[in-house]
């Protein structure tokens, strides 16, 4: 058995059951004329953080061989990907959403993971897409912006 893989199994399992039980408070069902109520969302991702957790539980119990944790090599990966997220955080109302997060899949899939220009090019806009129409165009949230505001005006005049 992992016993420190089985421990955050066990913790994430319960933050999931957690997210479930105050996410009750409020509406999770379809609303009529609104759509989903407040509380479907954190319901729903705490209902499969909760089943993830349970078979991730299971399988480090049913895992014959100790294995360790991590391994030290490790910790520089853990390490720059944690700095770069911060610093995609920091650059999200100077520079934008789309243009952090963006920035930030095109370092994480060519240089650090090593993916291929048509593999990084393709993702990284098909998600910022996604993002844009999920976000803005569907659900009505509109994500900061910083100085690329400008740009958006055009869409805005298309979609709303």
């Amino acid at each position: 058995m992992l016993r420190a893989e089985s421990l955050i199994a066990l913790s994430l399992m319960g933050f999931g059951l957690a997210c479930m039980w105050y996410a009750t408070a409020l509406p999770i069902g379809w609303t009529e004329g609104q759509g989903p109520g407040g509380g479907a969302f954190p319901f729903w991702l705490g209902a499969v953080l909760a089943v993830v957790s349970a078979i991730t539980f299971v399988r480090a119990v049913l895992a014959h061989a100790p294995q360790k944790f991590f391994q030290t090599s490790t910790l520089r990966d853990v390490f720059l990907i944690t700095l770069a997220l911060v610093l995609t955080a920091i650059a999200m109302p100077i520079l934008g959403a789309y243009i952090a997060i963006g920035a930030f899949m095109i370092w994480y899939l060519r240089p650090f993971a090593k993916h291929g220009w048509r593999l990084t090019l393709s993702l990284t806009v098909g998600t910022l897409l996604t993002m844009f129409f999920f976000f803005e165009v569907t659900a009505k949230a509109l994500l900061p912006k910083g100085i690329t505001e400008p740009l958006f005006i055009p869409l805005y005049a298309i979609f709303f």
